[in-house]
């Protein structure tokens, strides 16, 4: 897709929250990127941004190679925002003063709003704010005005309304600062003169148009794996290409329930795609037998992902493209924020591409934030069930069942799995939770069914609540639900006579088991 004409540029100086920045500012309509803080400046002018916005970050400007920005980017008669260390860089480039707060401000503080404008425009003049900051500025540059105080920090928001300037010491992008949404917009829609254009139908028309210059008449290969990613950027591939499309789905044993018949069901049948469906499920469980390293486990999975795909797509006849699922978060963090080259991740959709696979890349997500796919799988009018269905790991149930994987092994977690996505469909706590999933453990105890004493497998369920996966709380699940998920267990998967709840919090715990 073509950069919209309007937009904003995020320069990045090591915030955890970044993309929480650009998050928000999209959410408001608003097209914007994020791009590390030594961007030239010469790149800069290229973009003909709209607007800037400096992040916050976790050093401070007097400190030994501290991240700068050319102190020209404020003469480039475009308006600018600063953020935590944002505002900190802002008034020391342009002469004021920043010095290291007597009384450093953690968490909540109430915010005395002094110049109703900019970016308070609108907005009460007393409200919570989320502060996080040891320095702070201590003298204003030329030019500017207060624009807000705490009660520890006398210049908490300042601004040269003049030139555009305008900066805050605490963070808005967080839930934590209630309004901070409505700052941002009034940056982008007030101070910067954007209108809220960047919407999915929008992106939908131009991708499609972006797409069908790009390809022309040759040919595209996509690695399919029914998760929500690939079956987005395969509709959208559709949409623009029809039959110059190939959708390769690869069937490792390691997958959910029935994945395979509805994979076909919905891009066979429904969208009538060219699909090739490789059972090569006999291989990947042969060559994972008597592992049980998790590490070990995932490199087995994927280079034989990559083996496979590779000869399937050599089978297929000749491509010229090669579609992946690529999203924007997965482009954010291959750019380093300490220097100006990275490598960029080699484990996207396919697993790792192999040196002799020729392809050129097409990304149709590549500028997209998860929660924007499935705005854009809605927009596309894909099934609700795909649009917004729980991640699942690459490798599958290999890295659910914990120890070997064996058929058998693979056959019981299937089934618990199948009971735990059901019954928390039923109860409506699906679309509540980021995943809910079985475990398989290698752990046998004593049960009683019936009159007879049993020997059998232990099944962990885990249910997790989560905003990006960075951290994820258990979910605390109605009793009567886990009552009914343990009795369907123990009483449909013969094999498994116990299951136990993961109460466990990321961090410490991750997410999946290995």
């Amino acid at each position: 897709m073509n950069q919209p004409t309007q937009m904003l540029l995020i320069l990045d100086f090591g915030s955890q929250v970044t993309q929480l920045i650009a998050r928000r500012v999209r959410e408001a309509g608003v097209y914007c990127e994020i791009h590390p803080f030594h961007l030239s400046l010469e790149n800069v002018r290229a973009m003909q941004p709209r607007g800037i916005i400096l992040s916050g970050g976790p050093a401070s400007v007097y400190g030994k190679g501290a991240p700068k920005v050319d102190a020209g980017l404020f003469d480039l008669g475009v308006p600018v925002l600063g953020i935590c260390y944002g505002m900190q860089l802002m008034a020391h480039l342009l002469g004021g003063k920043v010095q290291g707060a007597r009384e450093r401000e953690f968490g909540h503080a109430p915010l005395k709003v002094l110049k109703g404008r900019g970016v308070f425009a609108g907005l009460p003049r007393s409200m919570p704010v989320w502060m996080s900051h040891g320095d702070h500025v201590a003298r204003l540059p030329r030019g500017f005005q207060a624009t807000a105080r705490t009660a520890s920090t006398p210049l908490a928001a300042m601004a040269d309304f003049g030139r555009g300037l305008h900066a805050i010491q605490f963070h808005p992008e967080v839930a934590h600062t209630p309004r901070g949404t409505d700052m941002l917009r009034n940056f982008a829609f007030k101070v910067c003169g954007c209108r809220p254009t960047w919407t999915m139908a929008n992106f939908v028309r131009e991708s499609v148009a972006g797409l069908r210059q790009k390809v022309g008449k040759k040919k595209v290969l996509l690695g399919l794996s029914g998760g929500v990613d690939s079956s987005v950027a395969a509709v959208l591939l559709h949409k623009a290409l029809g039959g110059q499309l190939t959708c390769c789905f690869v069937d490792n044993g390691l997958l959910r329930k029935d994945e395979a018949k509805k994979v076909e069901k919905v891009f066979r049948s429904h969208y009538r795609m060219n699909l090739k469906v490789v059972d090569a499920s006999a291989l990947f469980l042969k060559r994972l037998k008597g592992v049980l390293d998790p590490e070990k486990k995932r490199k087995i999975i994927g280079a034989t992902f990559v083996e496979v795909f590779d000869r399937e797509s050599a089978r297929l006849g000749r491509f010229d493209f090669l579609g992946q699922g690529t999203l924007y978060p997965d482009v954010i963090e291959s750019v380093s924020t300490k220097g100006p080259s990275a490598v960029i991740k080699s484990h996207h959709n396919v697993g790792g591409l192999p040196k002799n696979m020729r392809f050129q890349l097409v990304e149709p997500l590549r500028e997209l934030f998860k929660d924007e796919v499935r705005r854009l799988g809605e927009q596309l009018g894909m099934p609700q069930e795909m649009v917004w269905r729980q991640p699942f790991p690459g490798p599958g149930l290999g890295v659910r069942i914990v120890g070997e994987v064996t058929p058998e092994r693979c056959r019981l977690l299937r089934e618990a799995d199948a009971v735990v996505q059901d019954e928390v469909k039923k109860a409506g706590w699906y679309r509540r939770l980021w995943q809910s999933f079985a475990v398989l453990l290698p752990v046998k105890s004593v049960g009683v069914m019936g009159d007879e004493r049993t020997y059998e497998y232990t099944c962990a369920v885990r249910a997790v609540t989560s905003l990006d996966a960075m951290t994820a709380d258990w979910a605390d699940l109605p009793k009567e639900l886990l009552g009914t998920i343990s009795n369907r267990i123990i009483n449909e998967v013969k094999g498994i006579n116990r299951v136990v709840y993961d109460i466990s919090s990321k961090p410490p715990a991750t997410i999946e088991w290995e």
